[in-house]
């Protein structure tokens, strides 16, 4: 993986998936500030849509698992769409209730919903935490709780009043 393609490289930051925000906020702003073409003598260094590509992944948690279990050589999603065991039918049983819940409960169900969607997504970014920190053996777990949790991101995405539908780009 290119440094530009790796964002902990990018942001000069170590390549852990327990980085904090302000880790990752005052690695940003350093390295936009060294790599300014004024600070910078007009060498200019990293380009600033690379730089703002790394802030981003690693500033959300799902995106940084992805990024981490690259570099540590894991099955990418298209290489492995592996799921828990009865996720799916879970996963389906939930979003029918929610549909309904949804339609019938006003703007309380979609409240109800979006505090139920966040417990989930801490759920699986404690499970992903735990998985990175027992070791690069772990990759194949670490990418089945990375496909789960993209399921719960993706119903955090639909609770959106604005979101239009599937490449609904104000949606994320």
């Amino acid at each position: 993986m290119s440094d530009a393609a790796d964002p902990f490289a990018v942001l000069g930051l170590p390549a852990r998936f327990d980085l904090t925000p302000a880790q990752i906020r005052r690695a940003y702003l350093a390295k936009a500030a060294a790599t300014h073409p004024d600070a910078a003598g007009g060498a200019g260094g990293v380009d600033t849509a690379v730089l703002n590509g790394a802030r981003e992944t690693l500033e959300h948690p799902h995106a940084r698992g992805e990024a981490l279990l690259a570099l540590l050589g894991g099955p990418s999603a298209a290489q492995d769409k592996s799921l828990p065991p009865g996720f799916l039918q879970a996963v389906m049983a939930t979003r029918m209730e929610a549909a309904e819940d949804l339609e019938n409960g006003g703007p309380a169900a979609r409240e109800r919903w979006r505090a139920w969607a966040a417990g989930k997504r801490a759920e699986h970014e404690a499970r992903v935490a735990a998985l990175f920190a027992s070791g690069a053996e772990a990759a194949t777990a670490i990418r089945v709780e990375l496909n789960a949790w993209k399921y719960v991101e993706r119903l955090i995405e639909q609770l959106d009043p604005a979101y239009d539908g599937p490449g609904d780009a104000g949606a994320a």
